[in-house]
């Protein structure tokens, strides 16, 4: 009887051992604003809801992924701060950062519309941002000097999703259809790396 216990325990052991779960490798998305901070607004819609409906997304699109895990710098309608965000970005060291926002212009209703990219000064941004373009619909892509990419130490992007006062984008950055296929788009480059 103890012979017996003897070999099934490293048997066990190795068993058990084998079926390790496999690291994912970790992307953050940013859904900016929150809490009391709107972001852009237009009538009833506002920036926070729009990003965060579309980060959840990506997030639940993405859970039967097996390559990349998705962490959200926020699930709900609360406001980290920015060096909350970048604290909490830097502690997970991921393979890349993407912070969703939407965009507005001064007037009430405007022309301008589709989605622009802001980056790091690295190549690793801009390959990022080159290739969310494509799956997006291309775009203008430029530097600038925003905390979230400055204080990120992982390559990172800034994605304007749409332009709020404009009809067609604020139909489709606030319809189910339009967020889920946005959703889709960003894990399908995801799974593409």
């Amino acid at each position: 009887m103890n012979v017996r216990k003897l070999l099934i325990a490293p048997l066990f052991a190795l068993v058990f051992l084998s079926f390790k779960p496999i690291d994912k490798k970790i992307i953050v998305i940013d859904a900016g604003h929150g809490g009391q901070d709107k972001g852009a607004t237009f009538e009833k819609a506002s920036e926070k809801q729009i990003v965060l409906d579309i980060a959840s997304k990506i997030k639940e699109i993405n859970n039967s992924q097996s390559k990349y895990e998705v962490v959200l710098t926020r699930d709900d309608d609360s406001y980290p701060s920015l060096t909350e965000r970048t604290d909490k970005i830097n502690s997970l060291n991921p393979e890349m950062v993407i912070s969703l926002h939407v965009n507005r212009t001064p007037e009430n209703e405007t022309s301008k519309n589709g989605h622009e990219i802001y980056i790091q000064n690295s190549e690793a941004s801009k390959n990022i941002a080159d290739k969310i373009s494509k799956k997006l619909g291309n775009c203008s892509i430029s530097e600038k000097n925003l905390h979230i990419l400055r204080e990120s130490k992982a390559p990172a992007v800034l994605v304007e999703l749409g332009f709020i006062n404009n009809t067609e984008d604020r139909k489709y950055i606030t319809s189910q259809k339009g967020q889920k296929e946005i959703a889709q788009k960003f894990v399908e480059f995801f799974n593409e790396q």
